[in-house]
């Protein structure tokens, strides 16, 4: 019998294409009211402290309503452009 182990992908990994192209202080502060720094440990999945951390369960959702509502605003540009 095979065993098959799912590898976890990392917030990082599932952010890569569109890592560079996003200003994450600008998400920090408007979807959050929290600094750069703290995205970059919730992004990085550690704490401030330098232990295993990471997005919980509410700001995952949080974070993932932020990506649609960019995304969104980016749609209605793009449809607005002239």
């Amino acid at each position: 019998m095979e065993t098959i182990i799912e590898a976890k992908v990392t917030t990082k990994e599932q952010l890569a294409d569109i890592a560079l192209d996003i200003t994450w202080g600008k998400i920090a502060q408007k979807y959050f009211g929290k600094s750069v720094s703290w995205l970059y440990n919730k992004l990085n999945e550690v704490d401030g402290n330098g232990g295993k951390g990471g997005f919980s369960p509410e700001e995952k959702e949080q974070f993932k309503n932020a990506l649609y509502d960019l995304s969104a605003r980016i749609r209605h540009t793009a449809d607005t452009f002239q």
